[in-house]
Formats: structure tokens, C-alpha cells, sequence
């Protein structure tokens, strides 16, 4: 049987060449066909490896820049404190700004309302926009709130114009959402990145996009190929902003280089002759198999190069297995890190290394990565190296398809980032230690501009000295200006202007209002920081002196209550000496007169006048004596009394001597208006006052009294007012309430009510004073402390 197809097999040799001929030419035309195909699909494979390559590196550089952004944002979040306001806000993000030239804004928006802007003059027109109440942002604030990390939106039109995109970070204090940290990066410089990262041959063109949350359609925003159905791309996914990066070959036909053509042309010559000459036949599968070897070649050469970029790559790069985590493959990088060889940590898994604290959150992203709802994560975690210490790292982990699209393994990068965070601990115990110490000091420490004193840092002590926080001292550029004591700013500040002139250290005293109203005394001690230029801030401590100040006018007040004392004794010791001189010569004279007198009806009169003598003796007496109770009268009571009741009253014993003038008496004063004073002392000043406004009434006209309570600079004043015959208080001002001096040659008048009057009211801690015109009236005006 195999005899018989072997002959059949000659046979159909021998009579059908050109069949066989035929035949082996279109064998070698499909064979030809494939290795031109194959060639192509590996230029274009390689092609694609060199683009991927290269839109990967303008991805990290992408993706480095938005992690700058991510630093500033939480920068900015850290500046808020347990009440959620911002300190320092304008100068950490001036520093934040000028650490990161891509930042064109930096913004804090609490409640998701624009809040708090830098630069101030080039944004402010942002302020006050609620961004999750805007159909344009609200989509894609929600997505950095749902992420719980930084999400950047857009390139969407600006408020303070133009386009840019927008990086926010969600913000929490005590669980809850406090709003967002936000950064600003214009388009343009979007556009300046990637012109800046475009090849230099030109061969590609780069292209970024991004769904429009609103439209629903891809927008493209880099100048290039927006069709790219039948343009050869690569493509890359950036989470943080949900945008595309395209890479485009501008010029595919550059596959089919002359390589492959002149492969064609020979396969095609060779398939011709092979046809014709049956020798060619064997020589066809050596030329095959040498170019098999070659394609073979190129392919083992770029596995070494993917293997070299693998174990030499300045991040840990591992395959880790879907099903339990354990390493499958592991560069050298990641194994260094933790101390462990590549074998060894391909017995481990991801957990067996991970920190208990930290494996939570890992799994948690883990799972959904699984279940499809993200692509990949980012996160911050620890290690536990072989030697038992721990590692801090910045895991990125995504998936590792196979072909048909099936999920076959995990990549994870990491990145140490054990030196930072050991630094970002030590700031923070540094500034803890720095503010401790500040709040120690019992005083306001504070830093100010040399030039305009607009203050960049007060201490808490602030608020237990005058009521102000920082942030609201903070919030004006002239807050301190601003609350200085009126009475005290013009000499501050010219003071404080001089000694800057001068580069002298300053120590002055001055009042501020506090913000419940008060009065706060202050020592301000000054030491002017210079450089090469002058004067480039002022530092000092604010010291609270009130106490020290009241002391002093109490003091001052004493003095003067001493002092007034003195004078009073010396006058009321004029008074008694010159008052009691006159009766006793008086009394002497009479006696020396009844001693010489001739006659008994003579010595009668002596004895009349002796008697009226002693009388005039005696009423000095009284009214000295009286004077003497009210001066030295410490402990009077003081009682809430109703004015109208001791009007009434004096009214009512002056009745005769009010319907005999017809005097009429009006009185404003409500029935519900009551003041602290000696009941005594008041009967008597209202006596004095309109007994004497009824003495001195004028005689062509009928006497009117009015009785009035009012307010004058936060104090209680009584007002009695009259039309008489009035007082020149320029001829008898000096008079007016001394003892016995008179100024009219009325019968009555004895010259002591007034004097008793002043008294009483100064010894209440008041004063008296009078206004008069000459035949107008009077008016009496008693302040009552």
C-alpha cells in the first residue's frame, strides 16, 4: 500500500510540473506573505513599545507635576485650624506659589464656596462661587469628595477668565466635610508642558482629552489630530483628572521601510523561480529559517531591554498574583528596599509585609480594583522590612490583562518616601514645640512688615488679652492701625515711624480696643529686624499693663483727692479762724463796753447786742459744724431713690413761698427713673436749689423752675433751671459757692447753702456747675457718679 502512494506521489511529479510548480510558488507566496506580515506587525509592535515608552515618561512627568499639586493642596489644608479657619493664608500660599511656577492660583473653599484666594488682585473674581451648586463643576467636585484625594477638573472657563483646570482636595475636620484645598493651573501652561515634551523628529503629535461631564462627548484641548479612528496612537489614562493622553504616529506608512519591500520583491522573484527551477525549492526553507532566526533575535533583544529597564528602575516594580497576593516577579529595586533577595520575596505576600494598620485600606482599594470600579490606586503605606524595621512607601498598583482582556495579575510601584515623612513628623513636633513656647509667654509675640505694620503672625495669647483671634487680626492689612485708641494713634504711630527711620529697637505704651469695647493698656516692646536694605520686619511683645495703669490713677486719683482735702482744710481753717475771730473781738468789745458803761439802761443795750452777737456765734457754729459732718461723712448710705418723691417734698415745704410769687414748677422726670445718692444729702440739694431759684426770681416777670434727668457722656445729670434775675459770673463766679459770699443785697441771703450744696455733692463723688446770664435765669447742673 505505501509502495503504491509512493509511486502515485512520482508520478504526479513527473506529469504535472507546472502544478507542482504552481502549487510551490503560491506555497511560498503565503509563506513570503506571512513573514512580511509578521515583520510588519513587529515594526509596528515595536513602533508601539517605543511610543508607549515614550507616553509613559510624558505621563510620570505629568502626573509628577499634578503630585506637586497634591503637595501644595494639603499644604494649604494644613493651615486650618480646630475652629476651621485658615492661618497665615496669604503667606504660606505666597511661598506655596513661588515653590511651584506651574500654579497659576491657590484657593480654600470651605462649603464649597470660593472663599479664600492667592493671588488676591488677579482671582478675586472667584470669590463667592459655590462650585457644587454650578451644573459645570458640581459633577467633578463630587468626584474628588467621593475619591477622598485630589481630583483635577477640567480645562473649564475660568471666573477670573481664561481656561484651566482645577485640583481640589476634600478637606475634613472632626469626620466631617469642611470643603475643598484647590489649585489653579491654566491652560496655556498646560499647553507650554506638552509643547515642551513633544518629540524632536516631529514624527508624533501629543493629544490630551477628557469626557465632557456635561455633554458627554470626548473634548480635546492640545493643538493636533482630534479624528483618531484611523491614526496609529498609543494612550494612557491620567485618574487624577480623568483625562486621555494620546500619543500619534504622524507618519505610519514609515512601517513598510525598505526592509520589508525588498523581502516582498524577493519572495515574489524567488516564488517566480522557485516555479521554474524545482532546485530552489530546498533553498527556500534555509532563507526562511534564517529570517525566522533574525525576527527571533530582534524579539529576545527587546525582552533584554524590557528585562534591563525592569531590574534597574529607580522604583520597586513587582507582579503580584490576583488569586493570593504573592509576588510573582520582582525587580531588585523593591527587594533592596525591603532587605529581602527576589527569591525570597517571591515566597511572601503582599500582606505578610504590609502594616497591620495600613493592610485595611490596601484590601479595601484592592477590592475594587477587582470588582472593576476603579482602574488603579494610589496610597501611602508601611512596610515591615526583613530586619523587623518599617518602611514608608507610595504604593501604586493596576491591572495586568492578557489578551483576550481577562484580568491575569497586579503591577505594583513603589516609591520610599521614609525620608519625607520623617521630616513632615519632625516639622510637625518642631512646630508644636515653637507654638507651645510662644503660648507660654505672657504677652502677645507678634511679626509685621517694616513699611505698612500689616501683621503676618500674631499668637493665641491675642484673644486672652483682647478678645481678638489671630485670624481675625490677620484678616485686615491694617487691623492694629485700626483698633488703637483714638486718642493714642497719632503719637503711636509718628513714634513707631521715627524709630524705623533710625533702625532702633523701641519700647512705648499705649491703649487698644478689645473687642468687648474695654480699654486695654499695652507695653509694646519692638526690635527692628534688618538687612542688607534696612528694615525688613519688626518683632516685639505686647505686655497687658492695665492693672498696672489703674493702680497708677488710682493713685493718681488719691493724690489728687489728698491734695483737694488739704485745700479744703486750709480754707475751711481760714474760714473758722476769720469767721470765729470776728464774733469773739465782737464779744470782747461788748464786755469791755458793759464794764464801762455809766448806766444801767446803757448797759441793757450792750447786753441786746451781746445777745445777738452769741446768736451770729452760734449759727457760724452750726454751719461750721455742719460742714464738718459732710466732709468727714465715710460711710453715707446710698439708696435707689425716686426724684419725683423729694421734688414732691421740697414742693410741699416751700408751698408758702411758691403761692405767695406764684412760682410754677415743671418737672420731666418719669416716674420710673431712679438714682443711687444719699436721700439726705438729695433732700438738701433740692431744697437749696429751688428755695434759692424762688429767692432770686425777677420781679417783672412770673418765676418758672424746670426740673430735668439727662445723659451727658455716659453720665447722670439733674438740671434745675430758672428765669431770674441770674448771676455776672464774670464779676461773681469766683463767689459762687463760698462760704458766706454773697453776690445780690438780698435780706435773705446768707452765703452758706450753696457752699453746703457743693459739698454734699462732692462728697457723693459728683460735681456742680452753673450757667447764667444776668436778667435770663440760671441753670444748675449736678453730675451724679
Amino acid at each position: 500500500m505505501d509502495i503504491n502512494k509512493e509511486l502515485l506521489y512520482r508520478r504526479l511529479y513527473l506529469h504535472k510540473p507546472r502544478l507542482i510548480g504552481f502549487v510551490a510558488c503560491l506555497l511560498l507566496l503565503s509563506i513570503v506573505s506571512y513573514i512580511i506580515s509578521q515583520q510588519y506587525l513587529i515594526a509596528k509592535e515595536y513602533k508601539s513599545d517605543r511610543m508607549e515608552n515614550y507616553l509613559s515618561v510624558v505621563q510620570q512627568d505629568f502626573e509628577k507635576t499634578l503630585k506637586n499639586s497634591y503637595t501644595t493642596t494639603l499644604s494649604l489644608a494644613l493651615t486650618i485650624n480646630d475652629e476651621g479657619n485658615p492661618a497665615q493664608f496669604e503667606a504660606i500660599s505666597k511661598k506655596l506659589i513661588a515653590a511651584n511656577p506651574n500654579l497659576d492660583c491657590v484657593q480654600l473653599v470651605p462649603n464649597g464656596i470660593i472663599t479664600y484666594v492667592y493671588p488676591y488682585e488677579a482671582n478675586k473674581a472667584a470669590l463667592g462661587f459655590n462650585v457644587l451648586k454650578s451644573k459645570s463643576h458640581r459633577a467633578e467636585a463630587l468626584k474628588s469628595i467621593e475619591s477622598q484625594k485630589i481630583y483635577f477638573a477640567g480645562p473649564i472657563d475660568l471666573l477670573q477668565g481664561g481656561k484651566g483646570i482645577v485640583g481640589r482636595l476634600p478637606i475634613y475636620k472632626n469626620n466631617k466635610f469642611w470643603g475643598f484645598s484647590a489649585v489653579v493651573i491654566r491652560l496655556d501652561n498646560i499647553v507650554s508642558f506638552f509643547e515642551k515634551h513633544s518629540p524632536k523628529n516631529a514624527n508624533y503629535d501629543i493629544q490630551l482629552s477628557k469626557i465632557n461631564p456635561i455633554t458627554k462627548k470626548e473634548d480635546f484641548y492640545l493643538n493636533g489630530p482630534t479624528n483618531l479612528k484611523n491614526l496609529q496612537n498609543v494612550s494612557a489614562t491620567i485618574s487624577d483628572g480623568g483625562w486621555k493622553l494620546y500619543l500619534i504616529d504622524k507618519n505610519p506608512a514609515s512601517l513598510i521601510d525598505s526592509k520589508i519591500i525588498m523581502i516582498g520583491v524577493f519572495g515574489f522573484i524567488l516564488s517566480i523561480l522557485f516555479g521554474f527551477l524545482t532546485t530552489s525549492i530546498l533553498q527556500i526553507p534555509i532563507d526562511l529559517r534564517s529570517l525566522l532566526e533574525q525576527q527571533a533575535g530582534t524579539i529576545l533583544e527587546s525582552e533584554l531591554k524590557f528585562k534591563t529597564f525592569f531590574d534597574q528602575a529607580a522604583v520597586g516594580i513587582a507582579n503580584i498574583s490576583k488569586d493570593d497576593g504573592k509576588f510573582i516577579t520582582i525587580n531588585n529595586k523593591f527587594a533592596s528596599l525591603l532587605g529581602y533577595s527576589t527569591q525570597e520575596m517571591k515566597t511572601k505576600s503582599f500582606m505578610e509585609i504590609t502594616h497591620p494598620e495600613d493592610l485595611e485600606i490596601d484590601l479595601e482599594h484592592l477590592n475594587k480594583l477587582k470588582n472593576g470600579e476603579i482602574n488603579k490606586y494610589a496610597i501611602e503605606k508601611r512596610y515591615f522590612k526583613k530586619n523587623g524595621k518599617i518602611i514608608w512607601v507610595k504604593l501604586t498598583v493596576s491591572k495586568l490583562k492578557t489578551s483576550d482582556g481577562f484580568d491575569a495579575s497586579y503591577i505594583s510601584i513603589v516609591e520610599n518616601i521614609s525620608k519625607r515623612k520623617i521630616a513632615e513628623k519632625k516639622s510637625k513636633e518642631y512646630q508644636k514645640k515653637i507654638e507651645s513656647l510662644i503660648n507660654t509667654i505672657d504677652g502677645i509675640v507678634w511679626e509685621c512688615e517694616a513699611e505698612t505694620f500689616q501683621f503676618n503672625f500674631v499668637s493665641n495669647k491675642v484673644e486672652t488679652i483682647l478678645g481678638y483671634t489671630p485670624q481675625e487680626w490677620l484678616a485686615s492689612p491694617t487691623f492694629w492701625q485700626d483698633h488703637i485708641h483714638p486718642d493714642d494713634k497719632p503719637n503711636t504711630l509718628n513714634f513707631c515711624s521715627n524709630k524705623l527711620k533710625l533702625l532702633e529697637d523701641h519700647d512705648f505704651e499705649y491703649r487698644m480696643i478689645a473687642k468687648d469695647g474695654s480699654v486695654v493698656w499695652l507695653r509694646d516692646i519692638v526690635n527692628v529686624i534688618q538687612d542688607k536694605d534696612g528694615a525688613s520686619c519688626l518683632r516685639g511683645i505686647m505686655i497687658d499693663i492695665t492693672k498696672t495703669k489703674l493702680t497708677e490713677y488710682e493713685l493718681h486719683n488719691s493724690f489728687d483727692l489728698v491734695t483737694e482735702q488739704n485745700k479744703r482744710l486750709l480754707n475751711f481753717s481760714y474760714i473758722v479762724s476769720h469767721n470765729l475771730r470776728s464774733h469773739t473781738s465782737n464779744i470782747i468789745s461788748l464786755t469791755d463796753l458793759i464794764q464801762t458803761a455809766d448806766s444801767e439802761k446803757e448797759i441793757q443795750e450792750y447786753v441786746c447786742l451781746l445777745q445777738n452777737v452769741s446768736n451770729a456765734l452760734n449759727e457760724t457754729l452750726e454751719n461750721l459744724n455742719e460742714v464738718v459732718n459732710i466732709q468727714s461723712n465715710l460711710g453715707l448710705v446710698i439708696e435707689n431713690i425716686k426724684p419725683n418723691e423729694y421734688i414732691a417734698n421740697a414742693i410741699e415745704i416751700l408751698s408758702d413761698k411758691i403761692k405767695l410769687k406764684g412760682v410754677a414748677i415743671q418737672t420731666s422726670i418719669g416716674d420710673n427713673i431712679s438714682l443711687r445718692y444719699n436721700p439726705a444729702y438729695f433732700e438738701s440739694i433740692l431744697y437749696n436749689l429751688i428755695s434759692n431759684a424762688i429767692r432770686y426770681s425777677h420781679p417783672d416777670r412770673v418765676p418758672e423752675i424746670s426740673i430735668d434727668v439727662v445723659e451727658e457722656d455716659n453720665t447722670t445729670v439733674l438740671t434745675v433751671t430758672d428765669n431770674g434775675i441770674g448771676i455776672d459770673l464774670e464779676k461773681q463766679g469766683d463767689k459762687m459757692f463760698g462760704m458766706y459770699k454773697k453776690f445780690t443785697n438780698n435780706p435773705e441771703s446768707k452765703g452758706i447753702g450753696l457752699f453746703i450744696t457743693k459739698n454734699q455733692i462732692e462728697a457723693m463723688g459728683g460735681r456742680i456747675t452753673v450757667e447764667s446770664k444776668p436778667n435770663i435765669g440760671t441753670t444748675f447742673k449736678i453730675y451724679i457718679s
